[in-house]
């Protein structure tokens, strides 16, 4: 089983899952994840599976009720006991999430057939006995789609919400906003997804021979569409986090409303890919637009964290504005960093007035944040460190560890090669709280983040390329307890890729690509690691504690 539970003990005998099995629900707040139980099961199988209740008493399951679902809140509220007999089937949680991780569990143990979204005919279906007994060891177990670069249309991004609760992925951050797209709908600036939206083509590999496809590319969501994603993510116990980028990365919000920009020329949405110099203006009518943007995505999104970027912004024009100078001079302000900061302060009291807490890039740290503001470390841990130092909590993501976008080998048949080289084992081997970590960074640190940027990744078969399987060995960091073993990781994954086939997952075999998914002919930027850290400590060398 991937993630890798805590402790598992084996019985004597099996349980067969026949046309006979049903589901039992004891108490309420079990019934919805019983209800999604069965809809899976019931794909796989073709099984009626009948619902009942169940005596909150206690007792064996019965005839209508062989797989029980039971609430302990003596337990994590994620953690889970998977009890398999001869008898029956009875799934424990602390809370809805442990019994829906509980039933991920029984579906893996059924075998890869499980996960098919019709009945293999002549399937028969037993699983040993067993108690399992397992819960994550962090809280967030976050994974970041930018779907600003590549669009991904949203039956795509159920397919992919899916898979994410197959690794127990509880966060899917949405990067929705980029120079190169703006992917929702905002009514109250229509203009945003109508103009920002769409862009006449995209840059065709990377570095100084890439080239432009000539293809346009564009797509929004509208509200009723994020807020599907929303609800069809919670019920698989994810939290989806939207991200509207500032004050950097907004050359497709310049595009559809040329008045936020520096010099207040048009532009259009940037068909190349990297960091333009292109970044809002300050005027207080500029915040106030993103205070309207902000309070449109709270409406749709429940989430506690609202990301606002904040990487990447360079300060070029506004070192060269008369007018920024002015407007700093006004507020006290002496660098642009410290512009920046001031930027996002805004943004931050507006969404800890709304009860919210700002999410952002270790950039945001260059300047005073409010004590709710949560930081996704990414340039390394340098942003970690700092950002506990200051008493905020963080999300580690750091590039070398964390981005399944970058190459997965050094050989010449890796698609499109960017970034250093990030292979199965290197994610599988990230330990984000070391042995000699202190208190503070155990108190501070929420939990891990991949992220899958999109440059690269123009289609769903790129995606599944680039994230599987090294989202299994993710989970492991994610969910699992310390303490690795490459060897039981990889006798455990081979069962992982036959879910992944059973699916109809696109992954990366082990030795290399397909023929198919190669990418001949389109050029990559590789990098290697010593000039990737030699860059980060640049980067980060004006992060203070």
């Amino acid at each position: 089983m991937i993630p890798r539970p805590l402790e598992v003990r084996r019985g004597a005998g099996h349980f067969a899952l026949t046309a006979d099995t049903g589901i039992q629900a004891v108490a309420d707040a079990a019934a919805s994840v019983a209800r999604r139980l069965q809809a899976e099961l019931r794909e796989a199988t073709g099984f009626a599976l009948p619902l009942a209740a169940g005596d909150p008493a206690g007792g064996d399951a019965d005839d209508r009720g062989a797989i029980r679902l039971t609430l302990d809140e003596r337990m994590p509220r994620e953690g889970f006991r998977l009890e398999v007999t001869p008898a029956g089937v009875a799934i424990t949680g602390g809370g809805e999430a442990g019994l829906f991780y509980g039933g991920q569990a029984f579906r893996q143990l059924l075998g890869p057939d499980a996960f098919r979204r019709a009945p293999v005919a002549g399937r028969e279906w037993a699983v040993e006995a067993s108690v399992i007994d397992d819960a994550p060891r962090f809280g967030w177990r976050g994974f970041m789609l930018d779907v600003a670069r590549s669009f991904r249309p949203k039956h795509e991004v159920l397919r992919l919400i899916d898979l994410l609760a197959l690794h127990r992925v509880n966060v899917l951050q949405l990067h929705l906003t980029d120079d190169q797209g703006w992917r929702m709908e905002i009514r109250r600036f229509p203009r945003l997804a109508e103009v920002g939206g769409w862009r006449p083509e995209s840059q065709l590999g990377h570095g100084p021979e890439s080239t432009l496809d000539g293809r346009p590319h564009g797509g929004f969501y509208t509200h009723d569409d994020l807020r599907e994603i929303v609800a069809y993510a919670a019920e698989r116990m994810i939290t989806v986090v939207p991200e509207i980028e500032t004050p950097g990365h907004v050359r497709a919000a310049l595009a559809a409303y040329p008045s936020l920009g520096v010099s207040g020329e048009p532009v259009e949405v940037w068909t190349r890919y990297g960091i333009t110099d292109d970044v809002l203006n300050v005027e207080e009518s500029t915040v106030d637009f993103f205070r309207g943007v902000l309070d449109e995505v709270m409406h749709v999104f429940p989430s506690t964290y609202i990301g606002v970027g904040g990487d990447e912004a360079r300060k070029t024009q506004w070192a060269a504005d008369a007018r920024t100078r002015e407007l700093m001079a006004e507020r006290g302000l002496a660098t642009p960093n410290e512009l920046q900061a001031w930027f996002i302060r805004q943004l931050d009291d507006h969404l800890t007035a709304a009860g919210r807490r700002l999410y952002g890039w270790d950039e945001v740290l260059e300047g005073p944040l409010a004590p709710g503001a949560t930081i996704a470390s990414w340039r390394g841990l340098r942003g970690a460190q700092v950002a506990v130092a200051r008493g905020h909590d963080v999300v580690l993501c750091p590039d070398d560890f964390a981005y399944l976008d970058y190459r997965q080998s050094d050989a010449a048949d890796e698609p499109i090669p960017v970034g250093t080289v990030l292979s199965l084992r290197d994610v599988y081997d990230f330990e984000p709280l070391p042995g000699d970590a202190d208190e503070a960074m155990r108190r501070h640190v929420l939990g891990v983040q991949a992220n899958a940027w999109t440059e690269h990744l123009d289609t769903a078969a790129r995606l599944d390329y680039a994230v599987f399987p090294r989202l299994a060995a993710f989970a492991e960091v994610a969910w699992s307890a310390p303490g690795k073993d490459w060897d039981d990781f990889s006798s455990r994954l081979d069962e992982q890729l036959a879910i992944y086939d059973a699916i109809g997952v696109g992954y990366r075999p082990l030795d290399g690509p397909h023929p198919w998914q190669q990418r001949p002919g389109v050029p990559g930027a590789p990098r290697s690691k010593a000039a990737r850290q030699a860059e980060l400590a640049a980067l980060t060398a004006d992060l203070l504690e």
